[in-house]
Order: C-alpha cells, then structure tokens, then sequence
C-alpha cells in the first residue's frame, strides 16, 4: 500500500524508513563522517536551474540511449551496492530481474549475498559487474574467468576504495557489512517483524544455493579493501577483453592517463558520500571531466540523483546516462522486485515530462544550453 501511494523518491524512501529497523535503514541511508558530501550530491543538483526551449515538437520523446551497443531504454541505470540482503531477502536477484524488465543495465556488485552467475541469470544476461580487486593477481585472474563465464559484458573497475569511509552512524548503531542475524539485530527486528522474517530467510546460508561462497567473498573485501595502482588497472586492462569502464573519477587532469591505459568509460563518483567526506559534488565535478574526455568513451554519473530533473541536467552537462544506489535499494526494502521497478518508471516519468517541458525528444538534444548553472 506505501509502495503504491509512493509519488516520488522521497515516498519511497519513507516507506523504507518505516519498513526498517532503524540501524538498517541507517546503514542505508548514511554516509561518512559529517555526510557533508552525502547532502551536496543533491544540494548540487538543486541549485541547477533549467531555461527550456520552446515551441519544439515533443509530441513523441524517447529517453533511449546506447551504451557499449546495446540500446538502453532508459538512461538511469541501477549501481552496484553492496549488501542488498539488509533490505530484502531475493536482493540483487530481484534487483537484476527489475532491471531486465525495465529495460536498463544494472551493474552486479562484488559484495553480493547470491552467486553472481545466479544474479546474471535473473537479469536475463548482459548485466554489468563491479570489480574490487581480490588480493592477488591470480586470484583476480580466476575472478574475472569466472565474470566472464556468466555473461557480464562490461566491467566496472572501482578504484575510490584503498580503505573505507568513516560510516559513523553504523559505528554508533554496531552495525557493519556483512551483516548476520546476531541477538542485537533480532532485537532491532522485534520492532518490525515483517522484515525480521524477510532477513532470517535471507540471510541464513546454506551449501545448497551457494550462498556460503558468496559469504566468503563478502567477507574478504570487506576485511581487507585494498588501493587500486595504474599497474593495476593496466593488468586489468589485459585481462578483461569487453568495455572496462572505470568508478571513482572526480579529477579531470586524471583522465588522459585513464583514456590512455584503456579505459573505455568513466563513471564520475564520490561513493555516493560513503567515502572521503568534504569532497565536491559529482555533478559539479562532471562538467571538467566531459570536457576531459571530449566524446572518446561515455562518461557516466552517480550520487544524488533524486528526480527526473536531475537525470536531465546530468545528461545536459554531458553524462551519457546517471547511476542510482539508495532509491532502488529504498524501493528493494519497500517492495522487492517491484518496489525497484516503482523507483525506476517515477524517474521515467520525471525524465520524460522534463525532456517534453525544455523541448527535447531525444537525450541528443539535452545541451548545456537548458541550464543555468551557480554564478550565472
């Protein structure tokens, strides 16, 4: 019924809020440190104005977009995150299986709680995969063998992460990743039985589904994260023969070096805020680094994305298309596989009433020329 009535993003985010207990929904919803960054990804967003166009025929608009040749119904595509069990017990199972529907990418995470030839055979095959980089080189080797194998087509190379953000509100609450069904978290549930019983049927692993491999490897990087070298990225590089796209770039004066290792896209990220907190906005980052790339390889975008208007004004200054993290994982632990495809057609929508009211019928025409941007 929340879901349902859910208008917007903020909706469904409420719905969450009142379907979770509040550590998990915490965990969630939090960033690092004083989540300074966490609140100008969107504060960025929303000091954008838009100056449309008019008289132009928007009597048909098509918000498609193509990506690595293949042609995207939507340019709002689902990001990896980790730990999607906390929100709902199918996770990046319903997760891929609502982006097979709608239509659009979703990039697999390497902290899953399901095998990930599992989660691409819910997503139809063609997803995308996140790497973090396993300890040694020949594990990565086997690593991406096995990627490869299950169908992923592009690969994601995060490299923001040498150790993780300072995740203060999961400190206060003691709670962290991955997370097991221990006497404190079913004493958080009691409060919200409906989703105690979704996590203990998630999140009690057996041999028989491989969720204890699954669990290893959660475990692993989580223990251990580990920096990210351009030696690194060049051995990558030879390893991985489809797109190799790279997440966590903020500098422009990084990517001719980025373009010249073999990279074949950039997604412009600040972890959405969960990393090193007082950072710029990646929206305000974008600009200088689509000027960098000058229309070489795609350039993506996530954190703080919350309205079809701010797909829009991504597009504007050059994105290819936008990655939403917290309002599919909202809609997961709203309403599973459904509650992501909610998430999904409200942003639709959005998009495509923006692009009619500024006179755009095809992400081809969405030009810096729509915005006015801070300081005129």
């Amino acid at each position: 019924m929340r879901l349902r009535s859910a208008v917007n993003l903020a909706d469904v985010r409420e719905a969450a809020r009142r379907r979770l207990p509040r550590p998990v929904f915490d965990m969630i919803d939090g960033g690092a440190d004083d989540e300074l960054t966490l609140a100008r990804n969107e504060a960025a967003f929303r000091e954008i104005r838009l100056r449309p166009r008019v008289l132009a025929d928007v009597s048909a608009v098509d918000p498609a977009v193509e990506l690595f040749g293949r042609r995207v119904s939507l340019p709002v595509l689902l990001a990896p995150t980790g730990g999607g069990r906390i929100a709902h017990r199918r996770a990046e199972l319903a997760v891929a299986a609502a982006a097979a529907a709608q239509d659009t990418v979703y990039v697999q995470s390497t902290v899953t709680g399901y095998p990930l030839e599992e989660v691409s055979r819910a997503g139809g095959g063609g997803l995308w995969y996140q790497l973090y980089l396993p300890s040694t080189r020949e594990e990565t080797r086997t690593a991406l063998d096995r990627v490869a194998a299950a169908g992923y087509r592009v690969l994601v190379l995060t490299v923001d992460t040498p150790v993780f953000g300072g995740r203060e509100r999961d400190r206060r609450n003691g709670f962290g990743l991955p997370v097991r069904p221990t006497p404190g978290m079913l004493l958080h549930g009691a409060s919200r039985p409906a989703w105690a019983v979704e996590f203990l049927r998630g999140n009690l692993p057996t041999r028989r589904d491989g969720r204890l491999s699954a669990w290893a490897t959660q475990r692993q990087i989580l223990a251990s994260p580990r920096p990210v070298t351009w030696a690194d990225l060049a051995f990558v590089r030879g390893l991985w023969d489809g797109p190799l796209v790279v997440k966590g770039v903020l500098r422009s004066e990084e990517v001719p070096r980025l373009l010249d290792s073999g990279a074949d896209g950039v997604v412009v990220s600040n972890h959405g805020g969960r990393q090193l907190d007082g950072v710029q906005a990646t929206v305000e980052a974008l600009p200088a680094v689509v000027d960098a790339v000058a229309g070489r390889v795609p350039v993506l975008l996530d954190g703080g994305v919350r309205r079809g208007t701010d797909v829009l004004k991504a597009l504007a200054l050059g994105a290819t298309a936008v990655l939403v993290g917290r309002p599919y994982l909202y809609g997961l632990a709203a309403g599973g596989q459904a509650g992501v495809e909610h998430v999904l057609e409200l942003l639709r929508a959005e998009l495509l009433r923006a692009m009619a009211l500024t006179g755009s019928r095809t992400p081809g025409d969405v030009d810096r020329g729509l915005l006015l941007l801070p300081g005129g």
